[in-house]
């Protein structure tokens, strides 16, 4: 189905095709042989015990075959893997932020979001970034995975060579909500993904596009994955839900004591930058990171007025 999805596909199935091979081979020779051990030197057929004395020669066959047969799987799984480590001088980055529990994509000229648009025929080079737990970023159809780790930057590069859309997900468990580390990759043709990425990167049309009101900051809630843990319709998730949580009255955890409050500006804003000081009551604490490197106070502006279309 994703047969040539990207550059790796051949390589990883091929070195796959020869070890899962080569470990059918040693399962059937050996559950054979053990058979006919069993049927030849049984009790029945040999009372007494049948004494073999040493032999060079198949000592040297059965130590030189699966030597060579290991170092042919070693041979096909190095040739698959090496190339993986180092992209093309070329290749378009992007920067992939993983978070509980959401994706991010950053590209060179400032556009953000939480779906992979890239080029076919291009080579991407990602620098993997997470923001609180360990993530590992995998796209099956490219046969490409990494790990993402706190406080250090790991390399992905890949060229998509057929245009689709294709799964992306975090194989590594980092929590409640670690199913809805979900999105796609989008393969685009050059022409279509460079009109897609002006169009981005032009202030004047963003603008144009978030004329509506509360547009502006629902895309920065999508963006930022907020949407992961607070949903937008009055479902309950990690976190209180959007859905008329603005100027409503909310009971609140803060220190050991319970408090009542108002969701104005001022606690929207304290709430993303100071998650953890004010905890609506039936939520766990230490769920949020603070956005506050992420969002500036505009932004926060914008999603207030995006909020005030929920009631």
């Amino acid at each position: 189905m994703y047969s040539g999805a990207s550059n790796f596909v051949t390589t990883t199935d091929t070195a796959f095709a020869v070890i899962t091979g080569i470990s059918v081979i040693f399962l059937v020779g050996i559950t054979a042989t053990m058979l006919l051990f069993v049927y030849r030197y049984n009790k029945k057929r040999n009372p007494v015990a049948t004494q073999i004395h040493g032999s060079n020669t198949l000592e040297i066959v059965w130590t030189v075959i699966p030597t060579i047969l290991v170092l042919v799987m070693f041979f096909y799984g190095w040739s698959g893997y090496s190339p993986m480590k180092k992209a093309p001088e070329d290749a378009m980055k992007v920067r992939a932020t993983a978070r509980m529990w959401s994706w991010l994509f950053e590209y060179e000229n400032g556009i953000k979001t939480d779906t992979l648009y890239i080029p076919v025929n291009k080579a991407v080079a990602l620098d993997l970034i997470s923001v609180d737990v360990i993530h590992s970023l995998y796209i099956p159809a490219f046969r490409v995975k990494e790990d993402m780790v706190p406080g250090k930057t790991n390399k992905m590069w890949f060229i998509g060579q057929k245009e689709g859309n294709y799964e992306l997900f975090c194989t590594e468990y980092c929590g409640l909500s670690h199913s809805y580390m979900f999105t796609e990759v989008k393969v685009l043709p050059q022409q279509e993904f460079d009109t897609w990425y002006a169009a981005m990167a032009d202030t004047s049309k963003q603008s144009a596009m978030a004329a509506k009101p509360g547009a502006a900051g629902r895309r920065l809630v999508q963006v930022n994955g907020c949407l992961a843990c607070h949903s937008a319709d009055g479902t309950k998730l990690i976190g209180p839900t959007f859905k008329g949580l603005y100027g409503k009255a909310h009971t609140v955890i803060t220190g050991n004591s319970e408090r009542e409050i108002i969701a104005d500006d001022d606690y929207i804003i304290k709430s993303i930058y100071e998650p953890n000081e004010d905890i609506v009551k039936g939520y766990v604490k230490g769920q949020m990171i603070s956005y506050k490197e992420q969002l500036s106070k505009e932004d926060i502006a914008h999603i207030i007025e995006y909020l005030k279309t929920l009631e």
